[in-house]
């Protein structure tokens, strides 16, 4: 059976986890992980991803089982591995928006971690527990979370492994928006549908801007700023968008070209 599902809904793909009964990590599912996100960043139709485990869970981290059987230099090889595919979620050059129910733990949150927007459950658990099995985080987890809600908050969450629910993880920044649990997929579904209705290219380019732009110096944050925008602006969909500004007014524009 496969561990990794895509459902195409029109220009919105679901990347379904589908690994029973916890969505845990092991090499079969990262390698079905890669496989499909390496298929949709090369697809001009697709427009934006929704990540989802289902209905009662999101992902609860990596095969403990299946670590603790590898030697140092295996888990090396492995959690390379695991990291690069998760790096590939996150560069995706289409929105990514997370669908969090249930729990979201260790690698589990860290798959999240690599969305750009995520909405979670009310009565989700999300979490960094490797530092109660004596180890720590390594496929984005201390890099991401730091960036997301800052370093002591980051730590605080890291150094303890303690597990924070919906509400604290709003006023952390850990997610975005919590809605009831039967309304997480939709919810993450219509606003990945909204972002798909946006001119492609723009939106590649917005997301490139913030992600690299937030690893550099603010003066090599803007000269990037300033080349992705002159890149944009002889796109199709800046006609589009400044000619509809122009004799309708904002926010009528009607966008349609491939990234």
């Amino acid at each position: 059976m496969p561990r990794i599902r895509l459902e195409t809904d029109g220009p919105v793909v679901t990347v379904r986890l589908a690994h029973p009964p916890m969505n845990a990590f092991d090499t079969a599912q990262r390698r079905e992980l890669a496989t499909g996100v390496r298929r949709l960043a090369e697809d001009p139709a697709v427009r934006a991803v929704v990540l989802y485990g289902g209905e009662r869970l999101f992902a609860a981290g990596a095969d403990v089982k299946a670590l603790a059987a590898m030697d140092p230099e295996e888990v090396r090889g492995w959690n390379r591995a695991l990291q690069r595919t998760f790096d590939e979620v996150a560069r995706l050059p289409v929105p990514v928006v997370a669908a969090v129910t249930g729990y979201a733990l260790g690698g589990g949150l860290e798959l999240a971690l690599a969305a750009d927007y995520r909405v979670a459950a009310d009565d989700a658990v999300l979490g960094q527990p490797e530092v109660q099995l004596g180890i720590m985080p390594g496929s984005g987890g201390t890099q991401r979370l730091t960036r997301l809600i800052g370093p002591s908050r980051a730590k605080n969450l890291l150094m303890t492994g303690r597990r924070v629910g919906a509400e604290e993880a709003l006023r952390l920044g850990l997610v975005d928006e919590v809605v009831p649990m039967a309304e997480v997929y939709e919810t993450a579904v219509r606003y990945a549908r909204r972002l798909a209705e946006g001119p492609a290219a723009a939106l590649e380019a917005i997301k490139e801007a913030v992600d690299h732009g937030a690893d550099t110096s603010l003066s090599t944050g803007l000269a990037l700023e300033r080349s992705l925008f002159t890149g944009v602006f002889g796109t199709p969909d800046a006609t589009t968008g400044i000619q509809s500004f122009l004799e309708h007014g904002p926010g009528k524009a009607r966008f349609s070209s491939d990234p």
